[in-house]
């Protein structure tokens, strides 16, 4: 029997890997854990929300609940797979413009840890206010894969090429990583 881990918040973004995100929620669940997806507003045509749904037992959020909905439960650890440029840039400002957003400006305040697998070009990767947000990211002790030293972003027009190589196992396995080095 796996043990319960927590609840994992899985942030998905308008990106070519967006799609494959079921690649990341079975794993999870198989570990014992809770998923939550939340999409950005823009990545609901990227996800196939009902499967998710399905998958998951929980609703797919996009949006701020109403007064009158129940409050989802709060977050043990989240992953932002994949990451676009916007998110990166917004997530390493502070700006908190959608619910995702939102969650994510949060989190290292209040100690989640969050593992973030941007998924952009290499003309997008290579622009100065994209390496700033990550360095300004690693400040704050969220975990950007892959390292600087490690294959990353993808030629132009490549991206759909690269999901079948995303790294979804990795960040599940860094997020455990951290919050097992929390444990100690």
């Amino acid at each position: 029997m796996t043990r319960f881990r927590g609840v994992l918040y899985i942030v998905v973004c308008a990106a070519g890997a967006a799609g494959d995100v079921g690649r990341l929620v079975g794993p999870a669940q198989e570990g014992g854990w809770t998923v939550q997806i939340v999409a950005t507003p823009s990545a609901l045509a990227f996800v196939d929300v009902p499967a998710l749904e399905a998958r998951t037992g929980r609703p797919v959020r996009s949006r701020h609940r109403a007064p009158d909905e129940p409050k989802p439960p709060r977050a043990d650890a989240i992953i932002v797979a994949p990451a676009t440029y916007n998110t990166v840039n917004k997530f390493a400002r502070g700006v908190a413009d959608t619910y995702a957003l939102g969650l994510l400006a949060e989190a290292p305040g209040l100690g989640i840890p969050v593992v973030v697998v941007p998924f952009v070009n290499d003309a997008l990767a290579s622009r100065v206010p994209f390496r700033r947000s990550v360095e300004t990211l690693r400040a704050e002790n969220v975990c950007v894969l892959p390292r600087p030293e490690e294959s990353g972003p993808h030629q132009l027009g490549s991206g759909d090429d690269r999901s079948d190589v995303y790294p979804w196992r990795r960040a599940l396995i860094e997020v455990e990583a951290r919050l097992a080095a929390d444990g100690e």
